[in-house]
């Protein structure tokens, strides 16, 4: 997980109360770490999210898009105050969100990256301890311990 996100690329206790505030928010802090433009990075959110929602069931949303002038994969962990709808699958209210970005080129490293977080979010366990903490810190160290013994 360290090769797509960073301590930075954590926001513990985001203020939202839609999902649209959500991606807004969202591509603001991408922008911010990735020097992109955030409203180029809003509009291919909303532009994925036109095909069908990114929340994946749970509380969990996997916001993602391509970028033409991005230069790596680039990941983003959000978790929310307050539950918002995001039209999930499940149709329950999403808490914790991974925004992932990837150049335009990426075929396949997209969507392996993709894979990974899905399946690292997909473990409730590990869930209800990100939804605990209270420090993008704490936050950081889950996502990656757990994501180094998933891979042993």
């Amino acid at each position: 997980m360290q090769q797509i996100l960073s301590p930075e690329g954590i926001i513990a206790g985001m203020r939202a109360t839609s999902k649209k505030q959500v991606l807004q928010e969202l591509a603001k802090a991408a922008g911010r770490l990735t020097g992109e433009n955030d409203r180029a990075i809003f509009e291919i959110l909303l532009d994925r999210e036109r095909l069908g929602s990114t929340g994946v069931g749970r509380g969990v949303a996997i916001p993602h898009g391509k970028l033409a002038s991005l230069s790596g994969i680039f990941g983003l962990f959000s978790k929310l105050q307050r539950p918002v709808d995001f039209d999930a699958i499940d149709d329950q209210p999403v808490d914790l969100v991974f925004l992932l970005l990837a150049p335009e080129a990426s075929g396949a490293e997209h969507l392996k990256a993709l894979a990974k977080v899905s399946r690292l979010l997909r473990d409730e366990r590990l869930c209800e301890k990100l939804r605990g903490c209270d420090s993008a810190d704490a936050i950081y160290a889950l996502l990656n311990a757990d994501a180094a013994m998933n891979a042993a």
